[in-house]
């Protein structure tokens, strides 16, 4: 895609930014307001560890079979309706999942909450790229921070309705109301018109009409040439778009890292305390907040790809020492480090994929989001192998890998604008 206007951010395009920052707090805020939950839903269910653990696993199943299909209804209804209207879906879902009186409708709810959030993430990512668009500069790593903030929120209401012993249906049908109320308020505010690029059907058409100007002789002999440009397009965008899933998958790794390990290891392998060993998963995302709220104004000044290498170095240094010479407080550092140097890898990939050429609008970000959602369901099985096969410090070499392996990918990335 190419950029649609350069001009300074009118009140239509502030008005849009903010809309999207609506949409990306509400996403956070949804599926969190659930999470501490959780344990009361196993409780009341009478389910035991292995049925628990399928059931939850129902989310991250139901983002990956709905995954690819955002593309395409992106492009049929557009960026803003369709990340509206999984916000709103994404609610119900989240909603059944609470009042779930077997095991059975419990999974399937949060298939369908997986499903749309899935769908609303790659609709909000376009609508906030098409509004960065038109800022002319990077704003997407400040939505990805404000989704934070909503993730935060939605703990906190979780845990103000446990002490306010109000009921998994009180509290979830507020939640679902008040951020679906907020994200139809949003829709007004979005970009209207389409997503479709209309710079690419300007080269379609100074295509054919090129075409149409010449014999067919010349045609004829200039085919070769134009099926070979055709085919070197083709590979150069499927090689940068595999590096884009590495690097998103690379950022997506590390997070899942301090979610699913970072406590474990503290407090198993390091003796920490409890309240020390959270404090591991504490610093990576507070880190990866500080990161992607300064992120913007690093990504303008030095270009995506400097920042994304230089992260992967932070990442790659921090949390190699932190594992090299293994000490509680050493290992918090490390995974502070890490959080912070891949703040900006997923927005970065996902702006890239979708400036993609040859694509159609919204593909791109579609099949990067969707197979980096692949990566968050694997890498915990496969650090868990490892860690069972060695022990959890060499599993956790996942983390320092990565950030090499963002160094090495990082090219495919824009560099700074001249």
């Amino acid at each position: 895609m190419t950029v649609d206007v350069l001009s300074p951010p009118a009140p239509a395009e502030r008005q849009a930014r903010t809309a999207v920052a609506v949409l990306f707090f509400t996403n956070g805020a949804l599926f969190a307001n659930l999470l501490p939950r959780f344990p009361q839903i196993k409780a009341d269910l009478g389910i035991g560890n292995a049925a628990y653990g399928l059931a939850v696993a129902a989310f991250p199943t139901g983002a990956i079979v709905a995954g690819l299909a955002a593309g395409a209804l992106i492009r049929r209804y557009g960026s803003g309706r369709v990340a509206v209207a999984g916000t709103v879906l994404t609610g119900i879902g989240v909603l059944a999942a609470g009042l779930s009186g077997s095991v059975v409708l419990f999974a399937t709810a949060l298939l369908l909450a997986g499903a749309m959030d899935a769908i609303t993430d790659v609709a909000q990512n376009a609508h906030g790229l098409r509004v960065q668009r038109r800022y002319g500069r990077s704003i997407i790593n400040s939505f990805h921070a404000i989704w934070s903030i909503g993730a935060v929120t939605g703990g906190s209401m979780a845990a103000g309705a446990i002490a306010l012993d109000l009921s998994l249906g009180q509290h979830l049908l507020i939640s679902a109301v008040v951020f679906g109320i907020a994200a139809c308020v949003a829709l007004r505010f979005c970009l209207t018109g389409p997503d479709t690029e209309p710079d690419a059907e300007a080269v379609k058409e100074d295509t054919n009409g090129g075409a149409a100007r010449e014999t067919g002789a010349e045609s004829r002999e200039l085919a070769p040439q134009r099926d070979e440009r055709l085919r070197k397009t083709r590979l150069r965008t499927g090689y940068v778009l595999a590096a884009l899933v590495l690097i998103a998958a690379s950022g997506a790794l590390v997070e899942d890292a301090g979610s699913s390990w970072a406590a474990l290891y503290l407090s198993d392998s390091l003796h920490a305390s409890g309240t020390l060993a959270a404090s591991g998963y504490i610093a990576l995302v507070g880190a990866q907040f500080v990161g992607r709220m300064i992120g913007d104004r690093l990504v303008d000044r030095f270009g995506q790809r400097t920042v994304a290498r230089s992260g992967g170095l932070i990442a790659a240094l921090g949390m190699g020492l932190a594992l090299a010479v293994p000490t509680a407080t050493g290992t918090i550092l490390g995974f502070a480090t890490a959080g912070f140097g891949v703040a900006t890898l997923v927005p970065a990939a996902m702006h890239e994929a979708d400036e993609l050429p040859g694509l159609k609008p919204g593909s791109g970000l579609t099949i990067v989001s969707w197979l980096m959602r692949l990566g968050f369901l694997l890498s915990p099985p496969i650090v868990g192998l490892v860690a069972d096969s060695t022990s959890l410090r060499v599993g956790l070499l996942v983390v320092p890998l990565a950030g090499l392996m963002v160094m090495v990918l990082a090219g495919v990335l824009q560099p700074r604008r001249r």
